[in-house]
């Protein structure tokens, strides 16, 4: 029957709010129904596994206190990727500021860790933040004046930052101490003091500074001239410039805050849970925070929320290995099904699938 049929995509009309919810809602139980699929056919009990992914998430304050550890890096990452989207500068580079913020605030902490704490984090955070926002700049300005693709540029950039962390922490950083190849644990000083979580426990600080940086984004691009300028360039570079808006200035700025949003996490990751820098501090949370920011459609509240379920299910799974004796690369398959009919859910919600009669 489809030979006689030419099928295609073409852009939807306006889509209300409840549709919008309905399709979303339906994307999260094909989702489960899919993964389900996948758990009977590796001889498990669906239900079993997601009330163990659950259980794991959030049964206990412990369990709840790793989750929010988790969602606190996604979140600020999402949140840093999403000022430049709303520009349609694609910075798919939040690995490598991330890095770079790393390596910045552990250079404080290894080497000036006589100051006293309240300095110390401080310094580091905003050695963190200018670090992020200068690797984020480079992108930008060849973006800028000579044209570059940004999405190559800022990948290619991932790599060379973290191979500069593998050298640090084989050459002039690494332990003598140490029995193999890493870097010193942080100084008391330099690490996040604990703050209680209400309804969780004792958390590293890291929180408040997401809900910090969450309103500050919120009413950035809601509020704000800046933010209302980097729209306005996102929907159509030649209106701004039309407008009398300093384009090149926009965007140079808007990286920086991106990226110096992505360089801070890397600050919050060596002082708060890891302690010290390593190889995996980004941990693939750059790319992660790329589908959070489009499936909460560029909204920093949704993206608290989707930072939030992506949290449970990476805790949940990591529970789910140790009960069941799952793989890793098993779970790994069911979190890819679980996104996979998310995002086709968000396809469905701005475009449809028709088909026209072939002619003779």
């Amino acid at each position: 029957m489809l030979g006689r049929f030419h099928l295609y995509v073409s852009q939807r009309g306006e889509v209300s709010k409840a549709q919008e919810y309905t399709m979303r809602i339906l994307a999260l139980i094909a989702a489960l129904i899919a993964g389900g699929v996948f758990l009977l056919l590796l001889g498990f009990n669906p239900f079993e596994i997601y009330a163990t992914m659950l259980k794991g998430a959030l049964s206990t304050a412990g369990m709840r206190q790793e989750t929010v550890k988790l969602m606190i890096p996604l979140c600020l990452t999402s949140l840093g990727v999403t000022l430049a989207f709303k520009m349609r500068f694609w910075n798919v580079g939040a690995e490598g500021q991330i890095c770079a913020g790393a390596i910045a605030a552990s250079y404080f902490a290894y080497f000036h860790n006589h100051l006293p704490q309240e300095i110390l984090l401080s310094v580091m955070a905003i050695a963190a933040i200018i670090a992020g926002g200068l690797w984020g700049m480079l992108p930008a300005y060849f973006k800028t004046r000579f044209g570059t693709n940004e999405t190559l540029f800022t990948l290619m950039l991932n790599y060379i930052i973290g191979f500069f962390i593998t050298y640090l922490r084989e050459g002039p950083w690494r332990d003598p101490e140490g029995g193999f190849a890493a870097t010193p644990r942080f100084l008391k000083q330099a690490r996040l003091p604990l703050v209680n979580f209400p309804g969780v426990g004792n958390v590293h600080i890291g929180w408040i500074v997401m809900f910090v940086v969450l309103i500050w984004t919120f009413f950035y691009l809601k509020y704000t001239k800046q933010g209302y300028e980097l729209t306005v360039v996102g929907e159509n570079i030649n209106t701004a410039r039309y407008a009398g808006m300093p384009v090149q200035r926009i965007i140079l700025r808007t990286m920086f805050l991106s990226a110096g949003i992505c360089g801070l996490v890397g600050m919050l990751q060596v002082a708060g849970p890891d302690r010290q820098l390593t190889d995996a501090v980004a941990n693939g949370r750059g790319f992660t925070a790329v589908s959070i920011a489009w499936l909460s459609r560029l909204s920093p509240i949704g993206i608290a929320m989707v930072s939030f379920l992506f949290s449970v299910m990476e805790k949940g799974c990591s529970m789910m290995q140790t009960d069941f004796r799952i793989p890793a690369s098993m779970s790994e398959i069911l979190q890819g099904i679980i996104l996979f009919c998310v995002l086709g859910g968000e396809f469905f919600i701005n475009f449809r699938i028709g088909r026209i009669k072939k002619e003779a």
